[in-house]
């Protein structure tokens, strides 16, 4: 079950229909899990997050920040450069970040609209290390790349021990993917926020539970650090600068649920919109994007900063009470987090 499921409200503000990160329009995604036993013991997975119909010939603007660097998300020095995201994100384990980059060109050339002439793109993967479960001997098999592409939807996402989560860790119990959405009314418009986490981080004495929640199984403590790769998505027009400061919103909402960006941690985070150009254009016709138009305490950027933060806490909560128990390379066990 989710945490609303529970009667549980993190923040002020509604989320969206299915309080997920493809409440946003135009967004996709995709989980395919790889669990085996041989040749390896193998608890993995790909999630695919596509922010567009076609990013790759329509490049949209986004920002990547960093709360704890020791992670891989690459492109993000053409993100900086550029200000765009122009490929889908995929997140997978340590081990498998070449096979992701390369998944990402076979769907490039596979794209109705590819021509040869188009300029190669810089494809965007994110890591986390589930080697406590999972046998790194051997990458994630291409075919698991492309199914989770295949399989990228909008409405509801599955949540916890699914895709890129398969093997991850969260403060001690089984972690994962996690998601949740806002929906942020101002006098520019009506828009949406939404967050997906792959969670991975966090050790047992530094889970804050909240009001509510009451584990009953005592955690294990996993001898490593892990990471997190977060990802914010809104159809609000704002510039790249402005996506910067969304991205690292992020790690607020992680320390809200204990966090503290551990020393071999990855927090990695990405933010991006998919509003049209004609937004952008109305609102800059009015006087400017959403900062620099009100300050202090009325200022529209505080809303969606409001919607980012609850809206991570959320999906960390999420995917942590979605996880599933899990037996992994030499018998190692996390379990589900069990509330009463």
């Amino acid at each position: 079950m989710r945490l609303r499921d529970l009667g549980i409200i993190v923040g002020q503000l509604m989320p969206g229909r299915h309080n997920a990160i493809t409440d946003v329009p135009h967004v996709r995604v995709g989980h395919r899990e790889w669990v085996t036993d041989t040749p390896f013991v193998q608890r993995t997975g790909v999630t695919v997050v596509i922010p567009s119909e076609d990013v790759y010939h329509w490049p949209i603007p986004a920002a990547s920040d960093v709360l704890n660097g020791f992670g891989e998300l690459t492109g993000q020095a053409t993100i900086a450069e550029w200000g765009v995201l122009a490929t889908p994100i995929v997140l997978s384990n340590t081990r498998s970040v070449g096979k992701g980059y390369e998944a990402i060109m076979q769907d490039f050339f596979s794209h109705p609209a590819y021509r040869p002439t188009d300029a190669l793109p810089l494809p965007v993967v994110g890591e986390c290390d589930d080697s406590f479960l999972n046998d790194y001997r051997k990458a994630i098999p291409n075919d698991v790349y492309r199914e989770a592409f295949a399989q990228a939807v909008g409405g509801p996402v599955a949540e916890g021990a699914v895709g890129a989560g398969t093997g991850m860790h969260l403060f001690g119990y089984k972690g994962g993917i996690g998601t949740a959405s806002r929906r942020v009314e101002l006098e520019q418009g009506v828009y949406a926020v939404g967050v997906l986490v792959n969670t991975n981080f966090g050790r047992p004495y530094q889970l804050r539970l909240i009001e509510g929640l009451r584990a009953i199984y005592p955690p294990r403590d996993v001898p490593r650090d892990g990471s997190c790769i977060g990802i914010v998505a809104t159809d609000a027009p704002l510039w790249p600068h402005e996506l910067k400061r969304l991205a690292r919103r992020i790690g607020l909402g992680l320390s809200r649920t204990g966090s503290v960006g551990n020393d071999t941690s990855g927090e990695l985070f990405l933010a991006f919109s998919t509003a049209s150009p004609t937004a952008y254009a109305r609102l800059a016709g009015e006087g400017g994007m959403l900062t620099g138009r009100t300050g202090g305490s009325t200022a529209p950027m505080n809303r969606i900063f409001d919607a980012v933060v609850e809206a991570t806490e959320e999906a960390v909560w999420n995917a942590l009470l979605q996880a599933t128990t899990v037996t992994g390379i030499e018998g190692h066990v996390l379990s589900a987090f069990t509330t009463g």
